[in-house]
């Protein structure tokens, strides 16, 4: 490939996405029939994207196997076997997903290698590992975003569980307060998951009772109210009190390691992976759920969410966000009259999305050039080398890192 190609991109319908944000910005009638929670552009096997090459469409996986030098460049194809190593996505949560962890590669290779001798099919709902690959992950919001990421210091979780559940968790509480650290968390939260059935309904029931007292106040007992009328019954209602919450305005962003519990609560964000969808759940969904599994990959160690905001370099129109993952890099770019971004001319395979206005993308040495509106995407292979973007316009960019 060495000319800027369209893409026609795939959506996952899940119970949890939006009838309305992804099909905005695609264009298409909104409300939709069915709740659209991903738009997924990449290889990945499982829905990869078309690119539009001499006049037909081809599946992006393909188009890079038939020639990975000059769409990946020959740096990347080399790291990463000549495969596209990020997925970038669009995220829509109209109510929240699970609680999961992603597994580090190590455990990536291990499960999917022992999943598959288990003779377990890959569209097999008990499936945990879909893929090989590990999964670290950034989030930047578009709108107002709300989620959990990683535990609370273990003194804030005692206090906020205290509330509602006092003497009902003493024993799981009080190792919270005697071991403050790692192997405490790991004690307390595997207690948590592994108590029997009346005694959890019995603390449900006390937790979401009297979450609501709180819930106008302080926005993680709304948070317990709301999954306890979405996941009557499930523990991970109480996940607000033990997991961070937060809160991103437009252009802030998280990044997920390998281990690090997380839900995503509420909102529309672009996502940018490793190639992969190993997702292991321990709770707050209706799919496959693996405690044993999720507690083994499970990182225990309390935290405070660092929020990424882009960072200017050499150019005016592009803010990148940092992040130590090596399969990826995201950016966004800003043009406006006064305001043109162009490229480097040694660079990797870049996906470009407009969720704003409208510009055109030139190829600097060879002049073509695509026109790009909300919700358009396009494929820029390493082999245009440098292009150039002009117009009124914001447009988030995956590349390699």
């Amino acid at each position: 490939m060495d000319r800027i190609a369209l893409m026609k991109n795939q959506v996952k319908e899940y119970a949890w996405g939006s009838r309305t944000a992804i099909p905005s910005l695609l264009g298409l009638p909104v409300p939709s029939e069915k709740p659209v929670a991903e738009l997924w552009l990449g290889a990945h096997p499982g829905a990869p994207s078309q690119v539009m090459v001499n006049g037909e469409w081809q599946p992006l996986d393909q188009a890079i196997r038939k020639d990975p030098v000059s769409t990946l460049g020959r740096q990347a194809a080399e790291r990463f076997s000549n495969t596209l190593p990020f997925l970038f996505k669009v995220l829509a949560a109209e109510s929240p997903l699970s609680i999961q962890v992603h597994p580090n590669l190590e455990q990536a290779r291990a499960g999917f290698e022992k999943e598959k001798r288990l003779g377990i099919p890959l569209s097999a709902t008990e499936r945990n590992y879909k893929d090989p690959n590990h999964k670290p992950e950034i989030l930047c919001a578009m709108t107002r975003f709300e989620l959990l990421k990683g535990f609370r210091p273990p003194g804030d979780i005692a206090d906020l569980l205290g509330k509602v559940c006092d003497n009902a968790l003493a024993d799981e509480l009080g190792v919270l307060k005697t071991k403050p650290d790692g192997f405490g968390l790991r004690r307390f939260f595997t207690s948590i998951l592994s108590m029997k059935e009346s005694r959890k309904r019995e603390i449900i029931c006390r937790a979401a009772d009297r979450a609501s007292s709180f819930a106008r106040e302080e926005r993680e007992f709304h948070w317990v109210v709301q999954l306890g009328h979405a996941y009557p019954g499930d523990i991970g209602i109480l996940s607000p009190l033990i997991f961070n919450l937060t809160i991103l305005s437009p252009g802030e962003a998280v990044f997920v390691g390998a281990g690090e519990a997380h839900a995503y609560l509420e909102g529309v964000g672009v996502e940018l992976m490793a190639n992969s969808d190993n997702v292991v759940r321990g709770g707050l969904t209706r799919k496959h759920v693996d405690v044993p599994e999720l507690l083994r990959i499970m990182t225990f160690k309390p935290t405070r969410v660092q929020k990424i905001r882009p960072r200017r370099g050499r150019q005016e129109a592009e803010g990148t966000y940092e992040t130590p993952a090596a399969e990826f890099q995201l950016s966004v770019i800003t043009v406006s009259d006064s305001v043109s971004f162009l490229s480097e001319k040694e660079r990797s395979i870049d996906i470009l999305l407009c969720t704003e206005g409208t510009a055109r993308v030139q190829d600097v040495t060879k002049g073509g050039f695509k026109t790009v509106e909300r919700g358009v995407s396009l494929l820029v292979p390493a082999a245009v080398g440098a292009y150039r973007i002009d117009g009124k316009a914001i447009l988030y960019r995956a590349t390699v890192h």
